[in-house]
């Protein structure tokens, strides 16, 4: 692979206008697509095999026309201090509101009265409207929105309160500015890191290029794959981390390649045959983690993952091919004003007097111990030490998951700035919590049947109120409406939901947005070990392929665990207990987002792959061209710590922007991924891996015969690219280890 890797790193910086000019295009194709692609219609949310699926099915079946997967809308109404909305003036407003309402557009099934459909609360101080629609929440013209919007603003301004809640304002999260902060984190780490402009330029643009085809292509085709605008916020997220950090890897070797006297063009196709394989191997971790998210067969997750999948693909192929053709561009820019004036002051003399120049600048570097020296020579020191420290103090953190409690957020996990928390805090404290998320229970069966089942659900704890069963046309169904005492998201409310299914037959199902994402939650969690087995275990054999080794694959997947569960940890104790939650903008504590941990594990997992790649591989290069195990773990933190270190920040800087945005499940994912690479990338691959290696010493590189005889030799350490060398550049193994 090396050497395959090494000639086109060298074809690019050759042919650098033809690539640079195919990217551009696709970018541009890309562009074009998504501009002109028609708007995405419909982002339906299915979860097939569950209880609530199958009654929402039902419900289509038994009652066409009546909007099953519509959208729905509440105008509350709130009167003020004293009064109540049964007086004849307020009475009139709401009235007028829903003449407006039915009026206002044909998208609409139904628009409820208040004072006919018992929706006044108990003391009179509240009442709402509820607005069933024939579409989906996507699907809902601009007109139809507006008419909902202005209907309550209308009547907002004769003497009530009046909020707008429920998922037919359901509008693309905001972009928080603190997203293009950390991209500003990641350019300052990257002048710090290479001290060039130019150099630091480099990965932002190459990884904005890539995002942008991406994010471009996710939006041109949108409306034919149904693609939701968590999508392509995702996908930004991974895309814009790792698209950084595979050219600072591919940037940061070819500077080391022209440190040691190459030529520009040798040194592009080095740094893509050497530290280009790592990315390869670093890339298929993330793609496998993202596309094997198909397993817990939820559609949404599923395109969630293949979208963002295909980023990380660009994002690999970028690094391979536009990276070294943008080298070539940069020419000595791309090195630090020392070194290129050390190169000038050569170019004086003569061409060799520059490259030996800048050879001995490199040598001096590599003789001056660094900070990863210094750190990895302390490590070996005292391996027990530090791996006890570690494990238990990301133990520690690990401890809150133990109380973790998933469900999907609701309006009331909304920022209190817009209409819709508004709208379901005045009906929690009109009605009930209960009543922001009702039951709707299907039942399979004629009106005795329903009779039944309503006298059986009333003989239950937990519920605030119980409808009659009212039948379809045909008389062999019937919908019950049951609204509960606690708010939706409730671990009593959960306990209603399978209280009811315990108590009544299997003619009797329980849906709802309520039910569906109880059922959600329920089948993240049974397809989480199933994932965990996949992912770690094609992982375990790349990295075994990787490494030829069974104990460093082994320590890694054992390190990411610890790891991200530890970030879990950090997750419960800010979004579900509420410790720093107004650092970070979290409003309301709840149950944590039920996708959280198998996305966490999945996407996670990848990128903790990512440095443990980066780092281990030039650890194995070393000992491979003869150092002693310890003095491989103090060569690979020699020249990979810096730049993993730097790598790290970069990453964390990305998805703590997200922690900026007002939707609260981005904002978690945001959160959950940075914390986790800060402790995976800063505990676990800079303290805990050399610990463990430096306790295992040969050991740790030890492969069966017979495996090793099976497994083929992909030649990541480029061990291939030495055999290209003259015979006078072979005498020099300095100048061979790339």
């Amino acid at each position: 692979m090396a050497t395959f890797l090494y000639k086109l790193g060298r074809s690019a910086f050759r042919r650098r206008r033809l690539v640079a000019l195919l990217w551009v295009a696709l970018l541009a194709t890309a562009g074009i697509g998504a501009a002109t692609a028609p708007v995405a219609t419909s982002s339906s949310f299915s979860i097939p095999g569950t209880e609530a699926q199958r009654a929402f099915d039902l419900l289509e079946e038994r009652f066409p026309g009546a909007g099953a997967d519509g959208a729905t809308a509440r105008v509350v109404f709130k009167a003020p201090e004293g009064q109540k909305m049964t007086e004849a003036g307020h009475k009139a407003v709401v009235e007028e509101t829903v003449s407006a309402l039915k009026s206002g557009s044909d998208q609409i099934v139904s628009v409820t009265d208040p004072y006919t459909g018992k929706a006044v609360s108990g003391d009179g101080s509240t009442a709402y409207v509820s607005v069933a629609y024939k579409v989906n929440a996507m699907e809902l013209t601009d007109e139809t929105r507006e008419a909902l919007t202005r209907a309550g603003e209308n009547a907002q301004g004769k003497g009530l309160t009046v909020e707008v809640g429920g998922d037919a304002l359901q509008t693309m999260p905001e972009q928080g500015a603190s997203e293009a902060i950390g991209v500003v984190i990641a350019a300052i780490v990257l002048v710090m890191t290479f001290g060039s402009l130019v150099a630091a330029g480099l990965p932002l643009l190459t990884a904005l290029i890539g995002v942008g085809i991406g994010v471009s292509s996710i939006a041109a085709l949108a409306n034919v794959l149904d693609l939701g605008s968590t999508t392509s916020t995702l996908a930004m997220m991974i895309g814009l981390a790792v698209g950084i950090d595979y050219a600072l890897f591919i940037v940061s070797r070819y500077r080391a390649e022209l440190a040691e006297g190459r030529e520009k063009e040798d040194a592009a196709g080095r740094a893509v045959g050497t530290a280009g394989s790592a990315v390869v191997f670093a890339g298929l971790t993330v793609v496998i983690a993202l596309v094997g998210l198909a397993v817990v067969n939820i559609p949404m997750l599923t395109k969630m993952g293949f979208a963002a999948a295909g980023t990380v693909v660009i994002a690999v192929l970028i690094a391979l091919t536009l990276i070294p053709a943008m080298l070539g561009f940069a020419g000595d820019k791309v090195l630090g004003r020392r070194q290129r004036k050390g190169a000038e002051g050569g170019d004086a003399a003569t061409g060799d007097t520059a490259q030996a120049g800048t050879a001995n600048d490199g040598k001096a570097q590599a003789e001056k111990p660094n900070g990863g020296t210094r750190w990895a020579r302390f490590v070996i020191r005292r391996p027990v030490m530090v791996l006890v420290v570690g494990v238990l103090g990301l133990g520690a953190i690990a401890l809150p998951a133990a109380s973790l409690e998933m469900g999907l957020p609701d309006d009331g996990a909304k920022p209190t700035s817009t209409s819709e928390r508004r709208a379901y805090d005045t009906l929690s404290d009109g009605f009930g919590p209960g009543f922001n998320g009702p039951l709707l229970v299907v039942v399979d069966g004629d009106k005795a049947t329903a009779d039944r089942a309503v006298s059986t659900i009333k003989g239950l704890e937990g519920w605030a109120a119980v409808t009659p069963a009212t039948p379809n046309k045909a008389g062999d169904a019937a919908m019950i409406t049951v609204v509960p005492k606690d708010r939706p998201s409730s671990v009593a409310t959960e306990g209603l939901v399978h209280d009811i299914r315990d108590a009544t037959g299997d003619d009797v199902l329980v849906t709802g947005a309520t039910a569906m994402n109880i059922d959600f939650s329920q089948k993240m969690n049974d397809a989480l070990v199933p994932y965990l087995a996949l992912v770690v275990g094609l992982a375990f054999l790349l990295l075994t392929l990787v490494f030829r080794s069974v104990l460093v694959p082994l320590k890694a997947a054992l390190g990411f665990l610890l790891s991200v569960v530890a970030a879990l940890g950090a997750v419960v104790a800010v979004f579900q207990w509420g410790w720093l939650g107004s650092l970070f903008g979290v409003e309301q504590t709840g149950p944590i987002m039920s996708m959280m941990p198998i996305f966490m594990v999945g996407v996670v997992f990848g990128l903790a792959m990512d440095y443990e790649v980066f780092l281990v591989t030039r650890m194995r290069e070393a000992y491979v061209h003869g150092e002693r195990p310890g003095e491989a773990i103090v060569t690979g933190f020699r020249h990979s710590a810096r730049v993993v270190t730097a790598a790290a920040v970069i990453m964390i800087a990305v998805f703590a922007g997200f922690i900026g945005m007002t939707d609260q499940m981005i904002k978690m994912i945001g959160f959950g991924l940075a914390v986790a690479v800060l402790f995976d990338a800063f505990v676990v691959r800079m303290a805990i891996v050399p610990a463990v290696l430096a306790l295992l010493g040969h050991k740790a590189w030890w492969l069966p015969k017979w495996l090793d005889r099976i497994l083929p030799n992909v030649d990541v350490e480029g061990e291939g690219l030495a055999k290209r060398e003259s015979p006078e550049a072979a005498a020099k193994p300095d100048l061979v280890k790339a």
